[in-house]
C-alpha cells in the first residue's frame, strides 16, 4: 500500500500536490474538484491589497468626489474582504483537506489585519505572499530580507495557524534568507514566486505581457534552491513552486528535499484530471524502487545527502558544454 501522505508547515496532507494560488483556486466549486482529484491542500487566489486601491481609485475617478475618497475606499475592501472570507468558509465548509489563505500587501498593518480575518473565516494556514521587486537605487544591502522578517513577525504574533511566506528567486542568499523566516517563525517557504513576466511588441511600440505559464525549463532553479535549502537550513517545510509541468518533477523536487509541490501552470493547461494521473505515475516509480512512502526519499538528494556539493553549486557551463558534441574539439583550439 503507498502511502502519499506529507507534513507540510504542520498540516497533514493526503498527497504532496497543493493546487498553487491562481485564479483556479478562486471558485470553491472548482477546489472541491481539485480534493477529489487528489490534492493534497488548497491554496486559494491572493488577495491582493493593491488591486482593491486600484478598484477604488477607479470609482473614484468615475464618480468625480474626491471628498469621497476614504468611504469609497472603505467600502471597495470591506467587500472585497468579505468575498474573501465567504470564499475559505465554503471551500472548508464543502472539503475536508487544508485551504491556505494567501495575502499579497505593501503596508504592514494590512497584512495583519487580513491575516487576522482570514484565520477566523477558517483557514487552516496563510502564505504571505511577499511580492516586491526592488530596482531603487539608493537600496541597501539586507533591506528586502528586513522586510520580509518585519512582516512575518507582526502576522505571527497575531494569528495562530502555520504561517508560509513564499518568496521570488531574485535574492543573493537564498538559504540564509530562509534561515532568518525560520527563526523569526516561519513555519513553512515556497520556492518560489513567478514574477510578471514583461515583453516587447515591437510592431506596436508597446511593452506587453510576456510568457504567463512556466516552462520545463524553469525547474532547474527551483530544484537548486530546495536542494540548497533542506540541506542547509532543516526544521522548515518547503514548496517547490515554479516548472513543475510532470509527475517527473514532483519525485525530483521531492528528492530535493520538498514536502509538497505546488502545480499551477499544469492545472491550466490539463485541468483536475492531471492530478491523479500524476499520482498513478508517482506510484508505479515507487513500487519499482520500493518505497512505500513519500516521507521515505523526501531530501535523500538535498545538498546535505549528496556527496558531490558541486553538483548543485556549480555556475559555470564550461564543463557541460566540453562534453557535448563538438565542445573538446573547440576546447582543444583555445
Amino acid at each position: 500500500m503507498i502511502r502519499y501522505e506529507t507534513t507540510y508547515a504542520g498540516l497533514t496532507l493526503k498527497s504532496p500536490l497543493i493546487v498553487g494560488s491562481s485564479g483556479l483556486t478562486n471558485s470553491a466549486r472548482r477546489n472541491l474538484e481539485f480534493e477529489k482529484a487528489g490534492a493534497g491542500a488548497i491554496v486559494l487566489k491572493s488577495l491582493f491589497e493593491e488591486q482593491m486601491e486600484m478598484q477604488s481609485d477607479a470609482l473614484m475617478h468615475v464618480g468625480d468626489a474626491p471628498d469621497a475618497a476614504e468611504y469609497i475606499q472603505g467600502y471597495v475592501k470591506a467587500l472585497q474582504m468579505e468575498k474573501y472570507l465567504s470564499l475559505i468558509e465554503d471551500t472548508k465548509k464543502n472539503g475536508s483537506i487544508p485551504v491556505i489563505a494567501s495575502i499579497n500587501c505593501y503596508k504592514i498593518d494590512a497584512w495583519v489585519d487580513f491575516a487576522v480575518q482570514m484565520e477566523a473565516a477558517g483557514a487552516d494556514a496563510l502564505e504571505l505572499n511577499v511580492f516586491y521587486l526592488y530596482t531603487d537605487l539608493d537600496f541597501r544591502p539586507g533591506e528586502a530580507a528586513e522586510l520580509y522578517v518585519s512582516i512575518l513577525r507582526k502576522v505571527k504574533a497575531r494569528v495562530s495557524v502555520p504561517v508560509i511566506v513564499k518568496i521570488g528567486k531574485n535574492f543573493c542568499n537564498i538559504p540564509a534568507l530562509v534561515n532568518q523566516l525560520k527563526l523569526n517563525g516561519a513555519d513553512g517557504v515556497v520556492l518560489f514566486n513567478r514574477y510578471y513576466q514583461p515583453d516587447i511588441n515591437i510592431h506596436a511600440m508597446q511593452i506587453v505581457s510576456g510568457q504567463v505559464f512556466s516552462s520545463h525549463s524553469d525547474l532547474s532553479e527551483t530544484l537548486r534552491w530546495t536542494a540548497f535549502v533542506s540541506g542547509k537550513v532543516p526544521g522548515i517545510s518547503i514548496a517547490s513552486s515554479t516548472g513543475v509541468h510532470d509527475w517527473e518533477d514532483v519525485v525530483k523536487c521531492l528528492l530535493a528535499g520538498a514536502s509538497a509541490v505546488q502545480l499551477c501552470s499544469i492545472l491550466y493547461t490539463h485541468g483536475a484530471e492531471i492530478i491523479p494521473q500524476m499520482l498513478n505515475c508517482m506510484e508505479e516509480w515507487m513500487l519499482r524502487t520500493k518505497y512505500r512512502a513519500i516521507d521515505e526519499f523526501i531530501g535523500k538528494l538535498n545538498f546535505a545527502n549528496v556527496e558531490n556539493h558541486t553538483l548543485y553549486e556549480r555556475s559555470q557551463f564550461m564543463k557541460y558544454f566540453s562534453s557535448r558534441d563538438g565542445g573538446n574539439e573547440y576546447t582543444k583550439k583555445q
